[in-house]
């Protein structure tokens, strides 16, 4: 398959859905409905609403009713971003090219902006183009699932363990509980949430939440590789920001070589946990691919 083909094409429909989900940016109170824009449309990947699809519609399900569920998914994200540059938090100044939320529209409106996404996502995840579309009883599972992978027992738990360990010395089950919860909780949910709206079994869901476990690992791994190894061009923002701030990540512990070589074998798990599905699967065993030769 064509993988970068798919992926612009999943990417534009998204980013159409997304302006279309979320208030015009001149609507009153003007600054905040901008704000909540800025970030959003300044060229995000959108890895995970493109899972959710792509899963769902490997198990039978259409890309046209999972797609506003996957979109809450990248207003969450997106909130998470402005919150984390905050002053408070990693205080950066760039995010994908452009100044931080915070530094364009101020910190209180940074804090607003990102408030109002995450409540923006159960909006759309409990409207009535969703209801309508699956049964109540898998949704308020999927509504549920969501809440836990971006809260405190996810990834706001990742993130606040993250903070806490900036400058100490931590060990290995310790840093995987890091990058689970910050980044591989909501890549996780977004595989599940495709897997039961789109109608998978249990067995699907359970061979999908391996592939999910997998890749959200995965990913976060490779963002630590390429905070040492990646160009501002590509990266949208300064390399070298975990070490001047002594973060705990895998190359600072384990080194570059075998930090690699564990992501690589993550996606070989995942590429395992697939094969029940046989060639459908193609499209997620590309993704993962994609999730660890990226460059950005």
């Amino acid at each position: 398959m064509n993988l970068k083909a798919y992926l612009e094409e999943i990417k534009n429909l998204v980013d159409a859905s997304l302006d279309q989900y979320l208030p015009p940016a001149e609507k009153f109170p003007k600054s905040v409905h901008q704000a909540m824009r800025h970030i959003l449309f300044a060229g995000g990947k959108r890895v995970r609403p493109i899972l959710a699809l792509s899963a769902g519609e490997m198990v039978g399900g259409t890309i046209n009713s999972i797609l506003p569920c996957a979109c809450a998914l990248e207003f969450i994200h997106t909130y998470s971003l402005i919150h984390d540059d905050l002053p408070a938090m990693d205080n950066d100044d760039y995010r994908r090219g452009i100044l931080t939320t915070h530094k364009k529209f101020g910190e209180a409106i940074a804090i607003l902006a990102g408030d109002a996404l995450l409540t923006e996502a159960f909006r759309l995840l409990s409207c009535e183009k969703v209801t309508k579309s699956f049964p109540p009883k898998v949704l308020i599972e999927v509504i549920n699932e969501v809440a836990l992978a971006a809260g405190s027992g996810g990834m706001i738990g990742g993130q606040v363990v993250d903070m806490e360990s900036e400058g100490r010395e931590i060990d290995l089950p310790l840093l995987e509980y890091i990058h689970t919860h910050k980044t591989g909780a909501l890549i996780l949910v977004s595989v599940r949430m495709g897997a039961k709206l789109g109608g998978g079994k249990a067995e699907e869901i359970e061979a999908l939440t391996k592939y999910g476990e997998s890749v959200g690992l995965a990913f976060q791994i490779t963002d630590d590789l390429l905070n040492i190894e990646g160009k501002k061009e590509e990266l949208g923002k300064n390399p070298g920001t975990d070490a001047a701030k002594s973060k705990a990540t895998y190359p600072q512990l384990l080194g570059l070589s075998e930090s690699k070589r564990r992501a690589e074998d993550l996606i070989s798990s995942a590429h395992i946990a697939l094969e029940p599905f046989g060639p459908k699967a193609e499209t997620l065993k590309e993704i993962a691919n994609f999730i660890i030769s990226r460059r950005y």
